[in-house]
């Protein structure tokens, strides 16, 4: 779920383990934090501070936490110039020097991709197939190795973000269930990213984690298309994608179903039904899910259920989305217009409007 489509209708360079040994391996071995608009809000000014009320490094704070993966989205040439190559080497920097692991996440888009959108990069636009899968090879090849030779090396990579229906439309659209153009993308990106990086593993994104039939219907069909991946990656939201047994059942069955290791790449939970900017917030509920109240021990208390749960069905990781994003004037979702158009998520941010760490929250293993 991103922030658009809602308002609309709206890391040490050690490497994980083989996808054989992740898919035999218990626990949560990737404990991670979506920090993509962090780096805005500190040029901005925003401050974090501790459970003690002490300022801190946030990359510090994430880790006393239990966080020790961030992911990162990246666009092509977004126009507010954030989440662009630069920025993401820059950020990079900053969660490795403090230990972190890195997941790149490309939405191979100048903005938002997302199951509602997949819109080519406007250098890309109306080329073949053929050159998209140059374009996509060329690219993610480019921006590991930019990584790469920086001393950040990904850990992991996602090739394309939430694609339910396939990436880079109308192209890469899954028509009449036919998987093959939207598989050759996919293995564009998995064999660049192995080109730059074998140990780096490989991501594929879908929010499909309320809906066990979709989820066979996507995973099937690029499986018997050739599609090359080493865990498979799913969004989770309560609000939108169903109950906690539902989720444990679509856990279960793809990591036995497909043999990969599985990851929640997305999740979160308001701690507040109040607003901090002028942009009314995605989640007004006072009780989104389960009767769990929208408070910070609410917060906690469905994050550790979802990170339970997903841990006891067999996943090895599990990532909150955008738990640094507070409302600070000036670090809008629109990439078009970054400077007023305002955060839709800071209620489910995992510190409050002052930059405070919610005290009740933990990354478990």
């Amino acid at each position: 779920m991103k922030p658009s489509l809602a308002v609309a209708a709206f890391l040490a360079v050690a490497l994980i383990p083989s996808p054989a040994a992740a898919h035999e391996q218990k626990g949560l071995t990737m404990r991670g934090a979506d920090v993509s608009t962090l780096q805005r809000s500190l040029e901005l000014g925003q401050k974090f501070y501790d459970v003690r009320g002490k300022r801190d490094n946030p990359y510090e704070i994430l880790q006393d936490a239990g966080v020790n993966y961030v992911r990162l989205r990246i666009w092509n040439n977004p126009t507010s110039g954030y989440s662009n190559k630069a920025k993401v080497l820059q950020q990079a920097r900053a969660a490795k020097a403090k230990g972190m692991k890195l997941l790149v996440d490309f939405h191979y888009s100048d903005t938002w991709a997302d199951p509602g959108k997949q819109f080519v990069p406007k250098a890309w636009d109306g080329h073949t197939l053929e050159q998209l899968e140059k374009d996509v090879y060329d690219y993610t090849y480019d921006v590991c190795s930019s990584l790469k030779k920086q001393g950040t090396t990904p850990d992991s990579v996602q090739v394309g973000n939430e694609i339910n229906t396939g990436m880079l439309w109308p192209t890469g659209y899954v028509n009449n269930s036919d998987f093959t153009p939207l598989t050759k993308l996919l293995n564009a990106g998995h064999d660049a990213t192995k080109a730059c990086s074998k140990k780096t593993q490989v991501m594929v994104h879908t929010a499909l984690a309320g809906n066990i039939d979709a989820a066979h219907w996507f995973y099937d069909g690029i499986t018997a298309a050739g599609a090359k991946w080493d865990i498979t990656a799913l969004s989770y939201y309560c609000m939108w994608h169903g109950s906690l047994t539902n989720l444990s059942t679509v856990v279960g069955d793809v990591k036995a179903r497909y043999g990969k290791p599985v990851v929640i790449a997305e999740t979160a939970y308001p701690y507040t039904t109040e607003n901090f900017d002028h942009l009314e917030n995605i989640m007004l509920s006072e009780a989104p899910c389960d009767g769990v109240p929208a408070t910070q021990k609410g917060q906690a208390q469905q994050f550790a259920a979802v990170q339970t749960t997903a841990r006891d069905a067999g996943a090895i990781g599990v990532f909150y989305w955008e738990p640094t994003w507070t409302g600070i004037a000036g670090n809008g979702w629109d990439t078009e217009d970054i400077e007023n158009s305002g955060n839709a998520w800071e209620n489910m941010a995992t510190f409050d409007d002052s930059g405070r760490i919610n005290p009740y929250v933990r990354w478990l293993r």
